[in-house]
């Protein structure tokens, strides 16, 4: 009796991780082609880069929810997976900032402003869906990263927003663009680590 509660009650856990999972990544999908092309619109690196971070997310929501039903050893094998896509987004905006300096025209500034406040608006979202979740697993908590990521990007590009437009400058566009990167390989590296040492511990018990 006390087995099949506690399984029922890893099931309900799962249904409802899966739930908030779906929500968010609808969220992030439909941002990523908002971002997108308004930095193309607007010429701006920030706008680029906080896209790409939308299509990362929603390539680390799916991947989480692929898991949620799954053991140790694929659970870990999805955070892996996560933590490359995070490294690949990161490396992405670097060659967006660089493509950015050599082309040298300056961002609209009202545009990134805009899509700054939408962008951060649907994090929080975002984040506030997954904080009750963000201790269940390895996957759980690399997602709740992301999310947490996501804010601290979001409020960046406002901030690059309101520099470009004091300073009619593209400098404060490109720092934006290369923070985010740099945050984004970080919390990749963090990640990596975290679920190897995870997929090592789950081989050593289904060994034993």
């Amino acid at each position: 009796m006390d087995d099949c509660c506690e399984t029922k009650g890893r099931e309900l856990v799962a249904l409802r991780q899966g739930r908030v999972l779906r929500v968010a990544l609808a969220v992030n999908l439909a941002m990523f082609i908002i971002e997108i092309a308004a930095g193309f619109v607007a010429g701006s690196t920030a706008l680029l880069g906080d896209s790409l971070d939308m299509l990362g997310d929603s390539l680390v929501y799916g991947f989480t929810l692929y898991a949620i039903h799954r053991d140790a050893v694929w659970r870990a094998r999805a955070a892996l997976a996560k933590g490359i896509a995070m490294l690949a987004m990161g490396c992405t905006v670097l060659v967006q900032a660089a493509l950015h300096l050599l082309d040298g025209s300056v961002p609209a500034a009202s545009s990134i402003a805009g899509i700054g406040v939408l962008a951060l608006a649907a994090n929080a979202y975002c984040f506030a869906l997954l904080w009750r979740h963000r201790s269940d697993d390895i996957n759980l908590r690399s997602t709740w990263l992301c999310s947490r990521n996501d804010l601290i990007a979001n409020t960046a590009v406002l901030a690059a927003a309101a520099l470009v437009a004091m300073t009619g400058s593209l400098w404060p566009d490109l720092v934006v663009g290369l923070g985010i990167a740099l945050l984004f390989l970080r919390t990749a590296m963090g990640v990596l680590r975290e679920s190897l040492g995870e997929m090592r511990l789950a081989r050593e018990i289904s060994a034993s």
